[in-house]
């Protein structure tokens, strides 16, 4: 069913293929050994115009882990994109060079258009501030395989609501969901955009209240999803400093949260999430890391249409 697809954007997928994408993953860590060699032949072409950690060596450790093989680049200046070959030629000669390819770019869009030219599947991992799919199938399999489920819970989405492309994502995702309340936790300046507010949290009916500090909701929270705040993104210094401590997770904070709580955060941080908690059992940001790879091991399976 989704063979030779492209992923640009979540909503690309319906809830029945986000389910065998999840399935799928689930069985990958629960029997390893049979994906071996599942993909032995095939290449993963990783295209990253600007830097990454996690999504590149995510994507390349889960071709390795499935028995394939990485081509790529890691930086535009690395690629003939210094000297200005455009999108749609790089990709149609990466086509003839590989089975499947990931696109990392700065301009939005650009993954979008490389899938109208591209013979093979293009995902998407990640373009300007506007979407970034195998970050949110990785936030949904997170929830699911920790909580056990994709509704019924209450959900703090903390940090830069305005610019965060993972907090935009992460909300038209759960938002077909059944019974998910959002509490969006930020200050005036990073507040979610209208739109997002608009277009899905009103049309769709869906409960939400908007607050300045963690500390007055952390006890209603089944999940905690923080991102950092920016100093760039204040016009003055002296809204920033009043702020940025109210952003920060510690201990004190987490005092009140319920102990069954999750944490997650799509990192890197900086200091929003104090480490003096890396210990504590809620907090699941490198979990969620070990759950990105697993997540695009089952989606390079997918669109390859590949099984066990």
């Amino acid at each position: 069913m989704l063979k030779g697809k492209h992923l640009i954007d979540p909503m690309d997928l319906s809830l029945e293929q986000l389910d065998q994408i999840f399935n799928l993953a689930d069985d990958i860590i629960k029997n390893p050994k049979d994906y071996m060699e599942v993909c032995k032949g095939k290449i993963l072409a990783t295209l990253f115009y600007e830097p990454s950690t996690r999504t590149r060596l995510s994507f390349e450790s889960a071709m390795h882990r499935l028995g394939g093989s990485v081509v790529g680049f890691s930086s535009a200046g690395s690629s003939s994109a210094a000297k200005g070959e455009s999108v749609a030629d790089t990709v149609k000669t990466i086509a003839c060079y590989a089975d499947i390819c990931a696109m990392r770019h700065p301009k939005e869009g650009a993954p979008k258009v490389a899938s109208l030219k591209s013979d093979i599947p293009v995902i998407n991992a990640g373009d300007g501030g506007h979407q970034h799919p195998t970050q949110t199938l990785t936030d949904l399999l997170t929830i699911r395989s920790l909580k056990g489920r994709l509704n019924d819970f209450t959900i703090g989405l903390c940090g830069d609501l305005k610019f965060g492309r993972t907090v935009h994502s992460l909300i038209k995702a759960l938002s077909r969901y059944s019974n998910i309340k959002f509490i969006l936790i930020s200050p005036e300046e990073l507040k979610i955009p209208d739109y997002i507010k608009e277009e899905v949290l009103i049309k769709k009916d869906i409960q939400f209240k908007e607050v300045e500090r963690i500390e007055e909701v952390i006890g209603e929270l089944d999940i905690l999803y923080m991102t950092r705040v920016q100093r760039e993104r204040f016009f003055n210094e002296e809204d920033y400093v009043r702020l940025k401590d109210s952003y920060i997770l510690d201990k004190k904070k987490l005092k009140n949260a319920k102990q069954d709580m999750i944490v997650l955060h799509p990192l890197p941080r900086v200091n929003e999430i104090s480490v003096e908690i890396d210990d504590d059992p809620r907090a699941c940001y490198f979990k969620q890391v070990k759950y990105g790879m697993f997540v695009r091991m089952a989606l390079i399976m997918k669109l390859l249409g590949v099984e066990k």
